[in-house]
């Protein structure tokens, strides 16, 4: 059973849009059919229908949704109800021009498009509250809601003189006089020193933005903003029935909001997917990077899966390119979001559009109006796949590893001046690390500064530049008692005010690591160094790896040298350490390098610290496998990215596998796995 719905197993549906179609009521019967068909059991329903729900102020029609809630319901089909405020009626904008969202140039939005609102005007405040309880009291009680889809992936932010005014009252919360920001910010650099706080504005084009801590505070501010416009949304919801859960729509890696802090606000965490497969032959890359942003929305909620909200079946409109998916990687792509902790699978769209931006983006149903297409049969394998899996619902996701992921250190290495400003490269830098594990059936939680550390074994952080003396205080408590913690050149060099220490790179972390960073040498494009491996204990199959972009020149002063450079004025200088400390071990990674080095290197740590992959199957390239456990019973996903068909020998697993979704694929102890093809295995205890 769902841990959040305890009574459904998986839920598979759909953003479904009525109010669009409600000149041709024989629709709606129609798409229940079909519905059932696909074995859909869930769908989001209002998510823009605000003009349909309220067509001028205070004139409320919910007749309409009480038919498509009614008839759903009696069909044995849920409802995620939506709140509208993504995108707001003509007459709103009209009525109250406060609303509309002023960019960082300081111009004004016209009516249209969406989330281009305010949400610091007090009008849109009383307006989507006004919308939101006369929902929560008309369907609050509906057996068919399961919970509040709130919004929907909020974005942006507005520049506007009351959201001035409410940033410049953050930033008196928060530094309490002028004096304290001026020394925080080290605003007397370039004579920029405050007097008065109606001197403050929001960094951009027409005023300030080389003060790197007033650019961190804004995103901060932004981050708040939104966070606290979600909960003015499900406190305007939840007095009518507080047992219903609610949440809002996730954008994944998305930079705008610090999505640790916006995740406080909700029940649940549900995200969007819309990888762009096949842009190569080599699928490895976007699958790891996918599984990454799985594996973030499921830590940000620790204990409790995350849904699937929106994917598509089939294209979308907006890409670069509108690539269809091969045979097979339907399935494989939504039962990934299921093998790293879903309890979903849902779509955007249930019905093509006919008109405007989306008409084209992929759909359930089709133009043609019927689910005999191929999208539509790879919709319907999906829905029979979940219910085979129905006992993996709510199963946990146990990771021994753990990553460090903050945007508020993202925003502030991205926005340092040197020593790379052509690419500093932090996100991709994330990405190859959790890569290496990936590739290795490692599974990795994400976290924070703040996260509880006490779970995992392993801890790492890949330019971890903006640090505080609490979580460097944490990590030495954790690597005293025993574990392991990796950091990466480019680390510890600002504190949370994004001033640098003072007491030698990489500031507090500079005991546990055991080393000291004297200067970081960028490389040009094309340029590179080698790293030589001298531990005796290195399990990769080469000793020496090409570095590229940057190399930290550092002193060990505690640490143990496990690697050096090999050219240039810093050859023979150290470039990987590993530091004793108290029970644990510190490693520093001082170059930058190609997932090959990293691959190797988390191979030696892991073979080195007992840290197990999910499996003991020999799985050809392109193959990763992750598990889920219920109870005695433990749910392997194979899955190929490969475009060719693999054969795994079941015999080396120690634990009897069933394959669950194509036992027809067993033979012997040989099981085939298609192209783009997936199957889960379970084993029991």
């Amino acid at each position: 059973m769902s841990k959040l719905f305890p009574t459904l197993h998986f839920l598979h549906g759909a953003d479904y849009n009525p109010d669009q179609w409600l000149n041709q009521p024989e629709i709606l019967a129609q798409d229940i059919a079909m519905m059932k068909e696909t074995k859909c059991n869930v769908m989001s329903v209002g998510i823009f229908s605000w003009s349909t729900l309220e067509p001028e102020e205070e004139n409320f029609q919910f007749s309409w949704l009480d038919n498509v809630l009614d008839t759903l319901y009696a069909n044995g089909i849920y409802v995620f109800l939506a709140t509208p405020s993504g995108a707001r009626p003509a007459w709103v904008s009209e009525k109250y021009p406060q609303v509309l969202r002023t960019h960082k140039n300081l111009t004004k939005s016209l009516h249209g498009e969406r989330h281009n609102h305010c949400y610091s005007s007090p009008d849109y405040l009383r307006l989507t509250g006004s919308i939101n309880q006369q929902l929560a009291k008309r369907y609050a009680h509906h057996p068919a809601v399961l919970a509040w889809h709130i919004s929907n992936e909020y974005g942006g932010e507005c520049h506007c003189d009351n959201c001035q005014q409410a940033f410049r009252k953050w930033l008196k919360n928060k530094y309490q006089t002028l004096e304290n920001l001026n020394q925080r910010w080290w605003s007397s650099f370039w004579s920029h020193e405050y007097s008065s706080w109606e001197q403050l504005h929001s960094p951009g084009p027409l005023g300030e933005e080389s003060v790197h801590a007033l650019n961190v505070d804004w995103r901060r501010f932004v981050s708040e903003q939104v966070a606290l416009f979600c909960r003015h949304e499900i406190q305007a919801v939840k007095p009518y029935n507080p047992a219903l859960p609610a949440t809002t729509n996730f954008h994944g890696v998305f930079n705008d909001y610090d999505y640790w802090r916006l995740a406080q606000e909700v029940d649940f965490i549900s995200w969007d997917s819309y990888p762009e497969w096949h842009q190569t032959r080599d699928q490895l890359q976007l699958a790891s990077y996918t599984a990454f942003t799985f594996d973030l929305m499921r830590s940000l909620k620790p204990g409790l899966p995350f849904l699937l909200m929106e994917s598509t079946p089939g294209t979308t409109s907006w890409q670069g390119v509108s690539k269809l998916k091969k045979p097979g990687m339907h399935m494989l792509s939504s039962l990934q979001a299921v093998a790293h902790g879903s309890d979903s699978v849902q779509y955007f769209q249930w019905r093509k559009s006919r008109g405007s931006i989306e008409k084209f983006h992929g759909a359930v149903v089709d133009h043609v109006g019927h689910i005999g297409t191929r999208v539509g049969q790879d919709v319907k394998q999906v829905g029979m796949s979940l219910e085979k899996l129905a006992g993996a619902a709510g199963a946990d996701y146990h990771a021994d590893v753990a990553l460090i992921y903050d945007w508020d250190n993202r925003w502030a290495v991205n926005d340092s001046a040197g020593p790379r400003n052509c690419g500093i490269k932090f996100e991709e830098t994330v990405q190859q690390h959790y890569q290496a594990l990936w590739q290795q059936n490692i599974a990795v939680d994400i976290v924070s500064r703040h996260s509880e550390l006490s779970a995992y074994r392993v801890l790492i952080a890949p330019m971890l530049y903006m640090v505080d003396d609490a979580f460097a205080a944490r990590v030495n408590q954790f690597v005293a008692a025993g574990g392991v913690f990796i950091a990466t050149y480019w680390s510890g060099i600002v504190n949370p005010d994004d001033l640098c220490f003072t007491n030698g790179f990489p500031g507090p972390l500079r005991d546990v690591l055991g080393i000291w960073s004297e200067e970081i040498d960028s490389l040009y494009d094309g340029e590179t160094n080698q790293i030589s491996i001298t531990s005796p204990g290195w399990n990769g199959a080469v000793g020496e790896y090409t570095c590229i972009e940057l190399c930290d020149l550092i002193h060990a002063e505690t640490a143990e040298v496990l690697a050096v450079y090999q050219h240039d004025f810093y050859q023979g200088r150290p470039a990987v350490t590993r530091n004793l400390y108290g029970k644990g071990q510190a490693y520093y990674l001082a170059a930058r390098t190609g997932v090959d080095f990293l691959y190797d290197f988390y191979q030696t740590i892991t073979d080195t610290h007992g840290i197990c992959a999910c499996t003991a199957l020999r799985l050809p390239k392109g193959v990763v496998a992750t598990s889920r456990q219920q109870d005695d019973e433990e749910y392997l996903f194979v899955q190929n990215y490969s475009d060719q068909t693999v054969t795994l020998e079941l015999a080396e697993e120690s634990r009897a596998l069933e394959p669950l979704l194509h036992p027809d694929l067993l033979n012997g102890h040989q099981y085939s796995l298609p192209a783009f093809g997936i199957d889960v295995f379970l084993s029991k205890a």
